[in-house]
């Protein structure tokens, strides 16, 4: 418990008020939030146990995550049953994986809240697949547009409208080319590159006790990889306002502000919750518990444990809003409109198998950040067979795409010389 715990005051005698009465009552009101997080620290210190470590707490947070969970599992195995767009499909379901990733993990840490700080490990199996699904999302909006061939022969050229809010002011009299959608991709890659890279840092830092959540220390790990973290995350937040910005009209047809909110709700606000949750507590509005089961905590643990009771609530909200968001009824219907029957076992399995295979984005990793391919863009074969030479431009001799036991559905793709080196 808090050092106000382990050394509580002595009686004070018939009349006279308890210290610091007169300042209580000069105080002004709390807020309800600190009202709820007091009330809830308070009621942890008369049961000398803290809220999060109860019964009632774990039931509670169980009953959400389950509830996610099926939620979510039955969206996906309807998705792999109805599995007849595989480019499109496969970046929803590993969109919708972050349901039971989040709730999962944070139930899990929640339920070791203790002094061997667990939470740090399964926070960065969280963190590694918060850049898998930034990463689906934008190449979902590029599939969606046709990919890059073909949002190049719809924005190329035109200048780019200079916007405050969508962070477009600075680019004023600069007209969209291959190298905005570039810049849009490595963006977001790099974001794919920094997590899982300081999640190997984080636990390195852990275990040679150089990284405790909310301590904000110079000396501390948790300090400067909150910057780099703030830093990344806000590039790939940046150029994914960009990509939209530029191509709002033609991702109308898909509704796509549903899905950018829920994701963004999901990923960029609960990274920011976490840091506003540790930031309260070292300013003393979450009391730090110090003792947790007789063992001390280090610091920032007790918010992090807020913060993983609120993500399992709140993943319960956004399997909901996925469930609307990335609904399977046009591959249904595209499945009852064809001749062949719902999918085997085995259809889906190898369906799954591919959704979570990283194949595609080491691909576009090499293709986005090799200088070799700079001025180039990605174009299906079947596209490109479709198209003469002259329509594209020079096509590039190298092509992209599976060999040997590698996916079928993973589509081979040429690279296109830009009309702008022509």
């Amino acid at each position: 418990m808090s050092n106000a715990t382990r050394a509580l005051p002595s009686p004070a005698a018939p009349g006279t008020p308890w210290p610091g009465t007169a300042a209580r009552l000069a105080s002004p009101p709390p807020s309800p939030a600190l009202v709820l997080l007091t009330a809830a620290h308070n009621d942890s210190e008369d049961g000398r146990q803290l809220f999060l470590t109860t019964t009632a707490a774990q039931v509670i947070s169980g009953i959400f995550v389950w509830s996610a969970l099926i939620v979510t599992f039955h969206q996906i195995y309807t998705h792999l049953r109805n599995y007849t767009v595989p480019k499109e499909q496969r970046y929803i379901i590993r969109i919708l994986f972050i349901v039971p990733v989040y709730a999962f993990d944070s139930w899990l840490s929640l339920l070791l809240l203790g002094s061997h700080q667990y939470y740090v490990y399964f926070d960065s199996v969280r963190d590694c697949y918060e850049a898998f699904v930034i990463y689906s999302f934008l190449s979902l909006c590029f599939e969606y547009l046709g990919g890059e061939s073909t949002i190049m022969a719809e924005i190329r050229g035109k200048p780019i409208v200079s916007s405050c809010f969508y962070g477009t002011c600075c680019l004023q009299g600069m007209s969209y080319s291959i190298g905005f959608l570039r810049f849009c991709k490595q963006a977001t890659l790099q974001f794919c590159i920094v997590k899982p890279l300081m999640a190997i840092v984080t636990i390195i830092l852990q275990a040679f006790g150089k990284y405790h959540d909310g301590d904000f220390n110079v000396q501390s790990g948790y300090l400067y990889i909150t910057i780099i973290y703030n830093f990344s995350v806000s590039l790939a937040l940046y150029a994914l306002f960009l990509f939209y910005f530029a191509t709002m009209d033609l991702l109308r047809p898909f509704e796509p502000v549903l899905k950018f909110i829920t994701i963004k709700a999901v990923i960029f606000l609960s990274f920011w919750q976490g840091t506003l949750l540790a930031i309260l507590e070292k300013c003393g509005v979450i009391p730090e518990v110090q003792i947790i089961d007789g063992k001390e905590v280090g610091a920032g643990t007790v918010a992090a444990g807020y913060q993983n009771f609120i993500i399992c609530i709140e993943m319960f909200f956004a399997s909901i809003a996925l469930r609307y968001a990335f609904a399977c009824q046009v591959y249904r219907e595209k499945k009852e409109n064809s001749t062949a029957n719902l999918a085997p076992m085995q259809s889906i399995s190898s369906g799954l198998k591919e959704t979570i295979s990283p194949q595609d984005i080491v691909q576009d990793a090499i293709h986005n950040f090799s200088p070799a391919y700079q001025q180039y863009t990605q174009q299906s074969m079947q596209e490109a067979e479709r198209k003469a030479p002259g329509e594209n431009g020079h096509v590039a001799s190298k092509v992209e795409g599976p060999s040997g036991r590698k996916s079928k559905n993973i589509e081979k793709r040429v690279l296109i010389l830009s009309d702008e080196d022509l």
